[in-house]
């Protein structure tokens, strides 16, 4: 049965007016994310505290909870949490503010933030993955394939042939082989300037980590230094790959670690551009749209590098053509 949104409401303001009873408090809006989450401000006098609204038959908050729980245990900023309650799926936590990271980014701030962020990775792959779900085969191959559905038939309107449906999976094989050759670690999943916000102290305070999962060493720092929302020149990029594995991994050597950052960057790109068509066509979210194009650049000038993608590169060129890619396709 649908969900009430009057009903929604009323539950919010319950649930905070039990764990707020003695205090003059009013709550708004703050943001909706890519899912059907909801959050709202809690102000009472001069402090303030954030309300996580997650339908429970739409997104439990267990595995939010749980992976929250990890991150503070290892110095990681996650929001502390004053009050939950699955069944309905609230939770009133610690305000981060609203500094996310994307807007305070630029050539002067970028290598002092982005140094918080490696930190704060860094420790977050030294947390335990036991009871995590695996980032494996079946998964990998169910994200790689939303981008023919949502991008290619969707929104492009294309609609490949038998030939080419050999080479779009021809790289899906590759890329889902080099994803599990690389070692396993804690993966946020979802890394990037959007998801991370300058706090006062132990910057950054890191958001948005339920999805978390045991998966590829390198997935997480491809998530933030290909961040699908801005984009830097190759050299710093490099600069910061090699100082995070001369932190993580000294045993891999550079060229290794540089082509598992480039392939489970282009896998995770891929998967976005189905992501955020989906998001326009299936959610009516179409403010995504306007960050296709750097995702199909990092997609096509990623994956022209390695022999073994060319074809598929040359591909979705074809597939595109001049089509302006933040246009929705034409209602049939």
């Amino acid at each position: 049965m649908p969900m009430n949104p009057q009903n929604r409401a009323d539950d919010r303001l319950a649930f905070v007016g039990r764990h707020m009873p003695n205090a003059d408090w009013r709550i708004a809006p703050v943001s909706a994310d890519a899912s059907f989450r909801s959050y709202w401000r809690v102000t009472t006098g001069a402090s303030a505290l954030i309300l996580m609204d997650a339908p429970p038959d739409k997104e439990p908050i267990a595995p939010w909870l749980d992976i929250g729980a990890r991150l503070r245990h290892a110095g990681v900023h996650a929001p502390q949490v004053f009050a939950s309650d699955p069944a309905s799926g609230f939770v009133l936590m610690e305000d981060l503010g609203e500094h996310a990271y994307l807007p305070q980014l630029n050539a002067t701030s970028a290598d002092a933030l982005y140094g918080d962020a490696l930190d704060a990775l860094a420790r977050m792959q030294a947390i335990g993955t036991d009871g995590l779900p695996a980032y494996d085969r079946a998964q990998l191959v169910m994200e790689l394939e939303l981008m023919p559905e949502w991008f290619l038939k969707h929104h492009l309107g294309f609609a490949p042939s038998c030939e080419e449906w050999d080479v779009i999976e021809a790289a899906f094989t590759f890329l889902v082989h080099a994803a599990l050759e690389q070692p396993r670690t804690f993966v946020h999943r979802d890394y990037h300037s959007r998801n991370l916000l300058v706090t006062q102290g132990n910057s950054p305070g890191v958001i948005d980590f339920q999805g978390a999962m045991r998966g590829p060493l390198a997935y997480d720092v491809a998530s933030l230094l290909r961040d699908c929302y801005i984009a830097w020149d190759d050299a710093r990029v490099e600069t910061w790959l090699e100082s995070y594995r001369q932190r993580v991994a000294t045993n891999v050597d550079a060229s290794t670690f540089r082509r598992w950052f480039d392939l489970i960057a282009l896998q995770r790109h891929i998967k976005v551009l189905g992501i955020f068509c989906r998001l326009n066509y299936r959610d009516g979210k179409p403010q995504y749209l306007s960050d296709l194009p750097l995702v199909w650049r990092y997609v096509t000038s990623i994956a022209r590098r390695y022999p073994e993608l060319v074809d598929f590169s040359t591909l979705l060129q074809r597939s595109v053509g001049s089509r302006d890619l933040t246009a929705p396709a034409r209602a049939s």
